[in-house]
């Protein structure tokens, strides 16, 4: 193949990758032209192809030139069509990666994957291998030809290939090799088949509309954007992104669209991250608010009120703190021995065990995104109304406990002033509703509370040794998540006590702009191996400092962060400190603060 950038246990990096989706799945796409990950009908299916977590078993679909080649990757202009171009000796040529949005329901249910391959320049010779693994590479499939279309086969789920040159079996692959002139063009389509779904051809006509139609649905999707500012090119890709992580049939919205890509390579901080976290979904209603994209929020709303009911307390609360992507509760966590993991980082995980954690903090992100949603883009409805009034009630109870906390530590609770801030919030946004809409509230209880948590966290999450706001109370381990006190409004930004909080987070947590969340020597959070830093921090820090008017500062921090973007402006989770993504990819998180975070930098800058 070309000269990829895969190391010699057949791994790329995990920045090497673009995404595609059609708001149902994704497929990363390798800068060498290989699908590493797909998961076949949606996000949290057993994949099909998983060679980003074990290069032999895992099973991918390769596409590229035969001869030596440089490779660039970049995405069709406002759209998440991706182009991998290939630069060799004889010529230039690219392979167009899309799954088409558009559709009724029967061309929906196909779940289509299309690789285009065109030459550009001059000729070149490609070749492909497309060698799907089933349900994680533990489910043997049949292959047969039907005509000219292979069909890989298995008790659950089938998959039709087709394509406009000649494929070979090769045992349970298939193969073909075939060489393009300039303005010459190949396609292969991917279809999931069986019921009313029954494989069909994919013509290269029928490939120009769908690429057509594709490109133009992305680009009137991305038209409702309302940033006009610095950084535009950024902003929009991470909308583009989230939109990509969104579940179209139930408005959910992924963490990321991975499971297991490592926050260390060698280490066990492994997670599936193909879930709706109540935070992160909070946080993205939020940034897609922000820039105008409405219509994402209101399915958000609705899958909430559908799915998201707080009558059912379980032991961890009314809610928990993630669900699944169709709203069911049970997310039960299991290893998968026979994968190596990514570059052999085991375990392999899917499912997730933190399900069950009590993370009061979610209670504020959740009445906080309401509280947006019905200021910005519709007032919520009465019985709406009767649900956020039952949080507050519980959170009023309850907001004193010791819990699991943001970060999902697995050592044991602990009374986090994250949690109690955003239980302040929960209670605050509540009120601020109920005032402007004259909505029927248990006002003084929820002032009462509101005032007692916000004295609490003065007296017991300061440290007058630290002269700083700490993790947790009666502590002096100082976190990163207290960036978001006055985000939150909870303080003022340039209170002496918030900017002294500020300097201490500067000289014991932030390293060149990027940020870690703490220090797992100073609080043991149950797990083995150091992390990377937070990119979510580094945007909230970015965030702080514009608010304490350091605006500077905070420009240079944010465009240090921007050169840490992969080639495509994707980030994972983390940052190594070589420089390098770390876990699961890309991250809604991520992507949602730095559109805050340019956002309000831009507003400052003026």
């Amino acid at each position: 193949m070309s000269g990829s950038p895969r190391d010699h246990t057949g791994y790329l990096p995990i920045a090497e990758h673009g995404l595609i989706g059609d708001l149902r799945s994704v497929a990363l796409v390798g800068t060498d032209g290989t699908i590493d990950w797909y998961c076949c009908p949606s996000f949290d299916a057993p994949s099909v192809f998983a060679s980003i977590l074990d290069a032999e078993r895992g099973g991918c679909f390769e596409l590229a030139a035969t001869v030596p080649a440089r490779t660039k990757q970049f995405y069709f202009p406002d759209t998440n069509v991706l182009i991998t171009r290939f630069y060799t000796e004889d010529g230039v040529g690219e392979v167009q990666d899309f799954m088409p949005v558009d559709g009724d329901m029967v061309e929906t249910e196909r779940h289509r994957l299309i690789r285009r391959v065109v030459c550009v320049r001059g000729s070149i010779p490609f070749r492909t291998r497309v060698a799907p693994r089933f349900d994680y590479g533990a489910q043997p499939h049949t292959l047969r030809m039907v005509g000219d279309v292979a069909v890989f086969e298995t008790p659950k789920l089938s998959l039709g290939l087709t394509a406009t040159v000649p494929l070979e079996t090769d045992g349970p692959d298939v193969r073909a090799d075939f060489k393009l002139s300039e303005g010459e063009s190949a396609v292969f389509a991917l279809d999931q088949v069986g019921g009313e779904v029954t494989p069909r051809r994919c013509a290269r006509t029928e490939a120009e509309e769908q690429f057509n139609s594709t490109v133009a649905y992305w680009r009137h999707w991305l038209s409702a954007s309302k940033y006009r500012g610095r950084w535009r090119e950024m902003v929009h890709r991470s909308a583009l992104t989230l939109k990509l992580l969104t579940y179209a049939p139930t408005g959910a919205i992924v963490a990321a669209p991975t499971t297991s890509l490592p926050e260390q390579l060698g280490g066990e901080r492994n997670w599936d991250y193909r879930y709706v976290w109540v935070r992160d979904a909070a946080f993205c209603v939020y940034a897609l608010l922000r820039l105008g994209f409405t219509s994402e929020a209101e399915a958000f709303m609705d899958f909430l009120i559908r799915h998201v009911s707080p009558d059912g307390h379980g032991h961890s609360g009314p809610l928990q703190i993630m669900y699944g992507i169709d709203g069911r509760t049970d997310l039960t966590e299991r290893e998968l021995g026979h994968l190596e993991g990514h570059q052999g980082s085991a375990p392999v995980r899917v499912g997730n065990a933190a399900a069950d954690q009590l993370q009061l903090d979610i209670y504020g992100a959740l009445i906080d995104s309401i509280y947006l949603y019905d200021k910005w883009a519709k007032p919520i409805s009465s019985d709406q109304w009767d649900d956020v009034s039952a949080l507050v009630d519980w959170v009023c109870e309850n907001w004193d406990q010791p819990d699991e906390g943001i970060w999902e530590t697995r050592g044991g609770r602990k009374n986090f002033l994250y949690s109690r801030l955003m239980c302040w919030v929960a209670i605050e946004r509540a009120i601020r509703m109920a005032n402007r809409r004259g909505l029927p509230a248990d006002l003084n209880r929820w002032r009462e509370c509101r005032d007692t948590i916000y004295r609490r966290i003065m007296k017991r999450g300061w440290s007058e040794t630290r002269q700083a706001f700490v993790q947790h109370e009666d502590g002096d381990v100082l976190d990163a998540a207290v960036l978001m006190m006055p985000l939150t409004k909870f303080i003022a930004p340039t209170d002496p006590k918030w900017l002294s909080t500020l300097d201490a987070l500067t000289e014991e947590l932030v390293s060149d702009s990027l940020v870690y969340r703490y220090d797992p020597t100073a609080s043991p959070d149950g797990l083995r191996g150091d992390e990377g830093t937070f990119s979510i921090c580094s945007f909230w820090y970015v965030e702080a400092m514009v608010h304490a008017g350091r605006i500077d500062e905070a420009r240079l921090a944010f465009e240090k962060m921007l050169t840490y973007a992969n080639h495509l402006g994707l980030y994972a989770e983390e940052i190594s400190n070589t420089g390098e993504q770390q876990g699961n990819f890309p991250q809604a998180f991520t992507h949602l603060a730095l559109i805050s975070a340019a956002f309000n930098l831009d507003r400052a800058l003026g």
